[in-house]
């Protein structure tokens, strides 16, 4: 096996990288796959900008499906499975998901900067079909930067601790293919995004200010006005989160860039804990949307019950059939019998 696959982390931290995947996963599976279940519950009720957060739920739950068990079951085989093809595919994922969700949170800004109006009531309205084309646009942009490096531009390849893949950081001192991929990459797909994303909120903070400011001078409070704030703050709590989670592996990465080889090449436990710190973004948003927003945790609460109820209904059908019914009053199927007698 190439060596560059195999685990350079003791077996004990190998095996806790591998619980500590499985608990993102499936913290990361139930909380998106909540998200998606309520939103397509009041699909006919959903305002277009919500279509963003709809995006951004299937970008962590595609991550968390598509890539955490390659990378648990590596992190328990002390290698990486697969070799180079699995790594490519991984590399895929990973910038597929990665990239869609930071150009979705820059839109999301975008919108509720212009959404957001002073006074509130003055904001720019978006239909859904705009929205749609916008998310359409997002998902072809993240496939074709994942597409270049099978292209020839850029690539893939395994990280330091040698139980997951990304972008060959490495590269950029090798090669002018491998230097300048990463830089349009860091440009498009990293600065930009961010600058879009601080540019808005910066906006937005400005102008619910300047709103408030209008509101104490008339002695009113629109509810509008506050929902609008409430919203606001769930997307920039969004944000933060993602860009917090992912800031650590950015820079891990960029002194990889530079430091490849030598004595202040990154050991791997160091390149380890910011993957693994990254991956919890995934995590992050349905917290959020349980906090901020009271339809979601009614929703929830009616998911749950309907779960129970169909859970109780299974398990008397399954008593039923045993013969097994304990209750006093007969069953139907008991009052047929008498019925009959």
């Amino acid at each position: 096996m190439d060596d560059r696959y195999t685990s350079k982390l003791s077996p004990a931290v190998d095996y806790g990288a591998g619980t500590f995947l499985l608990l993102v996963a499936i913290l990361s599976i139930l909380g998106n796959a909540a998200v998606l279940v309520t939103a397509a519950q009041r699909h006919s009720v959903l305002k277009a900008p919500e279509l963003l957060t709809v995006s951004l739920a299937v970008t962590d739950i595609g991550m968390a499906i598509s890539m955490y068990p390659l990378s648990i079951a590596s992190a328990f085989n002390h290698a990486w499975i697969g070799g180079n093809p699995s790594c490519l595919y991984y590399g895929l994922m990973g910038m597929i998901f990665s990239v869609a969700s930071i150009m979705t949170l820059a839109v999301l800004g975008l919108v509720r900067y212009l959404v957001t109006g002073n006074p509130p009531q003055s904001g720019k309205k978006f239909r859904r079909r705009t929205i749609s084309i916008l998310i359409a646009v997002i998902w072809l942009y993240s496939l074709l930067w994942a597409v270049f490096p099978l292209l020839g531009w850029g690539g893939y390849g395994p990280e330091p601790y040698g139980l997951a893949c990304s972008v060959d950081w490495a590269e950029y001192q090798n090669s002018f293919n491998g230097s300048s991929f990463i830089m349009a990459l860091a440009i498009l797909c990293t600065l930009i995004p961010c600058g879009v994303i601080l540019f808005t909120y910066s906006g937005i903070a400005w102008k619910l200010h300047k709103a408030y400011q209008s509101i104490q001078s008339n002695d009113n409070l629109p509810s509008s006005g506050s929902i609008e704030r409430k919203v606001t703050l769930m997307a920039i709590l969004i944000s933060a989160g993602f860009i917090i989670s992912w800031a650590p592996y950015v820079a891990i990465s960029l002194w990889t860039m530079f430091h490849s080889e030598g004595n202040y090449r990154v050991s791997p436990i160091v390149s380890l804990l910011p993957c693994l710190f990254a991956k919890c973004s995934t995590v992050y948003n349905p917290f959020v949307y349980y906090v901020f927003r009271k339809s979601f945790r009614r929703e929830l609460r009616q998911i749950r019950l309907c779960c129970c109820h169909h859970c109780w209904d299974a398990t008397d059908r399954l008593t039923l059939s045993r013969g097994g019914q304990h209750s006093e009053e007969p069953s139907r199927v008991q009052k047929q019998e008498r019925a009959k007698e």
